[in-house]
């Protein structure tokens, strides 16, 4: 089993820039993310969705460089919406974000646990490069 997505041929295509699966072989270490919320470190949320998203971004990309990784060894990522709307401008960030890189992905339209927050990420990345 090699560490990278999966996209079964005789499965239903992946849209927009996901992978149906990604496998991690065994002995990969794990990192878990837990939901990054779109606050800065002054606590201040920023004004509209895609100054959160970017925010919320921000913050799994520091969890991710305080354990030496990068967006690269993402494997799953969810994403917790707070309206449907918001769709379009998320896939949108996230691609310019993650660039070719495709890990596995879900994403909630859900109520967020802050009544100002728009969304929340949470991830999972492996501790070895996505080839």
């Amino acid at each position: 089993m090699r560490l990278g997505p999966l996209d079964p041929s005789d499965g239903p295509k992946a849209q927009g820039g996901y992978a149906q699966g990604f496998s991690v072989p065994p002995g990969t270490g794990l990192l878990f993310i837990s939901g990054q919320i779109p606050v800065d470190t002054e606590g201040a949320t920023p004004y509209g969705f895609e100054a959160q998203c970017r925010q919320a971004w921000r913050n799994l990309v520091t969890v991710l460089r305080a354990a030496d990784l990068g967006v690269e060894h993402l494997v799953k990522v969810t994403t917790y919406l707070s309206d449907r709307k918001y769709a379009d401008i998320n896939a949108e960030v996230r691609r310019q974000l993650l660039g070719d890189h495709r890990p596995a992905l879900t994403v909630i339209v859900a109520d967020i646990f802050e009544g100002g927050w728009l969304l929340e990420i949470e991830a999972i990345a492996a501790l070895t490069a996505a080839v």
